[in-house]
């Protein structure tokens, strides 16, 4: 679909048992997994595979298996399925090539919907392991998915949980992924079995519109802490500046990972490229504006006029694609 279609929806190891499987490569291939030993939850080193932490016998979380190296190092691990909480189109059929299932649950930075969580839990709990869950980096969507699913099953408690985010480097300014998993609870069984959720390779989700969406929430959340002088607002103490100028760069970053970004305009593309940087600088000022303040519950007029700034050009960029790709 041309861009404008698709904007005008908007207008949208401890290695647990080796399977033996040896589909693709050699034995010689799998050498570079290692466990990092001791209690759970624990550190894996591999070659392929970044940021790897083992939750439980049964689940691992990680980084993106990008090339079959990646997946020869999950063979090594004995991964029989794959869960995939990226927003990118998973590899399936190199998933396939090595006797893999892929499941597809994609969530955000700002937190796990509670639908999701119980789709993570009931696949952890019902699909085949040992379970590698991953997202690009590895460091905070899916150790928070993975120990939030962990959690849900009956698997670990939340004091393991918390302790996996900071095995994983999960930046503590995602507050949304640290409060999903310090909010999760044990999900009953017969909760869990009354559960049916049909688990696809692919999310059919229109990519664009969800996209467009959330950036259009986030900003405008911006603007309401713009409208405070760079302070929660009043009605929304939950708004913390930086972490949703955070949110806001992710978001961009996110599209431009995304395969159908590869479809659109190039203009577009740099369009969204600005807008991430953009975002990364006013998270950046606001961050070190808060680590220099002598007072943080006070703006004062000078910094209130380059965060004002900041916003201004992201939203001189929208408007600039707006006008040319959507309306």
């Amino acid at each position: 679909m041309p861009i404008v279609g698709w904007i005008s929806v908007f207008g949208l190891l401890m290695v647990a048992g080796c399977s033996g499987r040896q589909d693709s490569g050699s034995a010689a291939d799998t050498g570079s997994v290692v466990s990092a030993g001791g209690d759970l939850p624990q550190l894996i080193r591999a070659e392929h595979l970044p940021n790897l932490v083992r939750l439980h016998d049964k689940v691992i979380s990680g980084g993106l298996p990008g090339d079959e190296a990646a997946f020869r190092e999950l063979q090594a691990l004995g991964i029989r399925t794959v869960i995939s909480v990226d927003g990118a189109k998973p590899d399936v059929e190199l998933a396939r090539k090595f006797g893999m299932r892929y499941v597809h649950l994609p969530h955000g930075y700002d937190g796990i919907p509670e639908q999701r969580v119980n789709e993570l839990a009931s696949a952890v709990r019902e699909l085949d392991g040992p379970i590698y869950i991953h997202c690009h980096h590895g460091k905070h969507r899916s150790p928070a998915a993975a120990a939030v699913a962990c959690v849900s099953t009956g698997m670990i408690d939340v004091g393991q949980a918390q302790a996996v985010l900071k095995l994983a480097g999960t930046n503590p300014n995602y507050l949304g992924l640290y409060q999903s998993v310090s909010s999760a609870r044990q999900i009953d069984n017969a909760t869990l079995d009354n559960f049916d959720f049909q688990f696809q390779e692919v999310s059919e989700i229109p990519p664009m519109a969800e996209a467009m969406v959330e950036i259009e929430r986030v900003f405008s959340q911006l603007k309401q802490i713009a409208a405070a002088g760079w302070r929660s607002p009043t009605k929304h103490p939950d708004l913390e500046p930086a972490h949703e100028a955070l949110m806001l760069r992710e978001h961009f970053s996110e599209m431009l990972r995304a395969a159908y970004i590869s479809e659109t305009d190039q203009d577009f593309r740099e369009l969204l490229k600005s807008s991430e940087l953009l975002a990364k600088g006013l998270e950046s000022d606001l961050r070190q504006w808060k680590r220099d303040s002598t007072n943080v519950n006070h703006v004062d007029s000078e910094a209130r006029k380059e965060f004002d700034k900041r916003i201004m050009q992201i939203e001189t960029g929208c408007t600039d694609c707006h006008q040319r790709f959507r309306d």
